[in-house]
């Protein structure tokens, strides 16, 4: 059986169907002939009509399902191994098992997959090369900003923040939860920084200033320098700050933010690469959001299809009450490690900054969303922002039948989550933004290239998430 072609089989499908209905008719006369003795030739032949209609479907149901089983369903599994490859860079061996009914078409794809792969590793090589070269270039630019006594901010015509330093992100910190695509309005005063702005467009010199925080209690000396696309560089004065040497001195930049006007309110419209979007992951005291606290928030930023690096979030939460040793054997944390820590209110808002103008995206995100929203009251945040759930994602790219815990996600596309981080809010929102990034392009390569058009199709998986709550 298993060396039939593809086409032979299908054929046999249909023989079945027709064999099967041929024996059914048969079967159904020869009862209707039997009933037609008893009580009369038109109660029989109605009989024998009933009888094998029903046969038939049940006959067309079982062959169905053994189609579906053995054709159908490895088909789809195997299209969606491909595009996998094809556009989220998965490595791995096609699963050809699955579909070892379907002739030819298994070992066909894997050579193909097979071919590609090494077509792609020797690029690749040349490219992790060139990309290791960058990164010690950029190691050394980091450490040399760092040791310059200022500030480095760099900001789109748009007024987004599209680079800033180690410095820089110490002065933002003390202000707000630094991001990149931020608006600068967000750090400082509107009034002094656009009046500095509207100087350097007309002078186009450098512009000197004191740059106020928006509640007026912190003031720094920087200095507007223009850039040739529009931009300026922002300059602060650093001195003051004391930034330990064994502190993570990031350098944190998107240059494509450059190129990018303003996005506007629309997210529907919105394409997918240009938005951004908050990861997050929370652990609990429990399964129940009614009554259960968080313990823990993970929260990663994802812009312009990549991890931003440094931007994130890894807090414990003192939840005001025991963890229960059964979850403590989950997530390994204890009352001891929450003791003295932040209470929710203030890890919201922290979060709520932090996503600001972003698209929210957890994995069963009703579940972790559930404990923010029971706190709204308590906090006074509004929690609107536009939600992505990468179950849904999951089950719109790989079909409704396959699995789509986070674990299944992370194996299906080439992503380790190490032992010592799953089930920690920080490890499974890392994994989960990973399992993003790889899935953006297989969206698009399905001509879902806006946000809406991808809440559009998951919409009609929303079942999932009610079965899985």
């Amino acid at each position: 059986m298993p060396k039939l072609t593809l086409r032979l089989r299908v054929f046999l499908f249909f023989c079945l169907i027709a064999l099967g209905s041929l024996c059914s008719v048969l079967a159904a006369i020869w009862l209707g002939h039997a009933r037609a003795l008893e009580t009369g030739p038109a109660d029989g032949f109605l009989f024998a009509a009933i009888v094998a209609g029903f046969l038939i479907l049940g006959i067309t149901a079982g062959v169905w399902l053994l189609f579906d089983e053995n054709v159908a369903k490895p088909i789809e599994r195997l299209a969606a191994q491909m595009r996998s490859r094809a556009h989220a860079g998965v490595e791995a061996d096609l699963d050809t098992k699955a579909a070892r009914y379907l002739g030819d078409l298994a070992p066909a794809a894997s050579a193909v997959a097979r071919q590609l792969g090494d077509s792609a590793l020797s690029t690749a090589q040349a490219v992790a090369s060139e990309t290791a070269r960058l990164e010690a270039e950029k190691a050394r630019l980091t450490a040399l900003l760092t040791e310059i006594p200022v500030a480095t901010i760099l900001v789109t015509p748009g007024g987004q923040i599209a680079l800033y330093d180690a410095q820089a992100a110490e002065i933002l910190s003390q202000i707000g939860v630094p991001r990149l695509n931020a608006r600068i309005s967000e750090y400082f005063a509107a009034k002094s920084l656009d009046a500095a702005v509207g100087k350097l467009h007309k002078s186009g010199k450098d512009v000197r200033f004191t740059a106020q925080s928006p509640d007026g209690t912190q003031s720094f000396d920087a200095r507007l320098k223009p850039m040739r696309d529009g931009g300026y560089l922002m300059v602060i004065d650093s001195q003051t700050l004391d930034i330990s040497p064994e502190a993570e001195r990031p350098l944190v930049y998107d240059f494509d933010l450059l190129d990018q006007g303003d996005a506007g309110s629309d997210f529907a419209e919105r394409p997918l690469r240009q938005l951004c979007f908050s990861v997050f992951d929370t652990e609990t005291t429990g399964l129940l959001p009614h009554k259960d606290e968080i313990v823990q928030l993970g929260a990663v930023r994802v812009l312009n299809g990549r991890i931003v690096p440094g931007e994130r979030i890894d807090q414990l939460v003192d939840p005001g009450r025991p963890i229960p040793p059964g979850a403590t054997r989950v997530h390994r944390i204890s009352d001891a490690m929450v003791r003295g820590k932040p209470r929710i209110a203030e890890v919201a808002r922290r979060f709520h900054d932090f996503s600001r103008e972003a698209v929210i995206v957890a994995h069963n995100a009703p579940f972790d969303m559930a404990f923010l929203h029971r706190h709204a009251h308590t906090t006074g945040l509004t929690w609107d922002h536009p939600i992505l759930d990468t179950v849904l994602l999951s089950a719109v790219l790989f079909g409704a039948s396959e699995k789509h815990t986070l674990d299944a996600l992370c194996e299906r596309l080439g992503v380790t989550i190490p032992d010592a981080m799953r089930h920690t809010a920080i490890g499974d929102a890392q994994a989960t933004a990973e399992v993003l990034v790889r899935m953006l392009p297989m969206l698009e390569a399905q001509g879902l290239t806006t946000f809406g058009a991808v809440i559009e199709e998951t919409r009609r998986h929303g079942r999932l998430l009610e079965d899985l709550n």
